[in-house]
Formats: C-alpha cells, sequence, structure tokens
C-alpha cells in the first residue's frame, strides 16, 4: 500500500496547513488544519478534515466495511450500516486516541442482534487492522442497534 502527501499551501502562497494525499488505489483525500487567529501562517483555513479525523473515519469504514461483509456472508439481508464513532485524545503530546466508542446501527430484514454482537466482535477482535491498531493506545468500546426495514 502507498500513499503520497503533499502540502498544498493556502492558494498557492505556500502558507497555510492544507494537505492532498493521493492514493495508491488512485483517489485524493483533501486534509486541512484548524484556523489559527494568532498566526495565521500557521494555521489551515479549515476546508477539509484534519488529519486525526481522517484516521478516525478511517478506522469507522474499515470497521463498518467488516461488519456488512460478515452479516452478508452469513446470508443475512443488510441493508444500512453506520457506525458513529466519539473520541478522546490525549491532553499532550502526542496527542494519541486514549478511547474510542462506537456506536453500530444496522438496518435489514429479521438480523439477529446476536449476529450483529458476532460481527462486531469477529471486527474488533480478528479483521479490522484500524481498530486493532488504534487499540494499542486507546480503549475501544461498541455498541449497537438493529433496525427493522
Amino acid at each position: 500500500m502507498e500513499c503520497t502527501v503533499s502540502w498544498t499551501g493556502a492558494a498557492g502562497t505556500r502558507s497555510g496547513m492544507g494537505f492532498v494525499a493521493e492514493t495508491g488505489s488512485g483517489h485524493v483525500l483533501y486534509m486541512d488544519g484548524a484556523p489559527d487567529a494568532d498566526r495565521p501562517e500557521l494555521g489551515g483555513q479549515n476546508l477539509a478534515p484534519r488529519p486525526m479525523e481522517a484516521l478516525l473515519a478511517g478506522t469507522g469504514g474499515c470497521t463498518a466495511y467488516d461488519v456488512v461483509l460478515i452479516l452478508r456472508r452469513g446470508r443475512h439481508e443488510v441493508r444500512g450500516c453506520s457506525v458513529r464513532l466519539s473520541s478522546e485524545r490525549a491532553a499532550t503530546d502526542p496527542k494519541v486516541f486514549t478511547s474510542i466508542h462506537m456506536h453500530f446501527v444496522v438496518i435489514g430484514r429479521a438480523i439477529p442482534p446476536e449476529a450483529v454482537q458476532r460481527a462486531v466482535a469477529l471486527s474488533h477482535e480478528k479483521y479490522c487492522s484500524a481498530s486493532i491498531m488504534m487499540g494499542k493506545t486507546a480503549h475501544i468500546s461498541t455498541s449497537f442497534e438493529v433496525v427493522e426495514g
């Protein structure tokens, strides 16, 4: 897997904290920093997610992918899946994630809660590289609900 991240600067001025990531699969992800009122040249323009937000979103995508795949392989009729992540970070540098809670909402027809619980557990214990890696610094907790639909 490869990725190239390049500093974009602000509107070609080479100030600001904007970055563009070009992935090995040919996709582009923009990232930006928070504005800094005291030193604008050191802050971003708030035009894209922060890099740590992208990391959290990637973790959510990784585990949601697993949950859907596991349920579909179990021949469950999944019609939707979302995961809401809330996190806390350390107060001092490096400001790693210290806790992450993931709440899954799975929509489908006659999906047993036990199947969702198993899919979430398998993702976090065996398959989701991102959440397993994040679990090295953060306490990860999960919850879920199944919605008939």
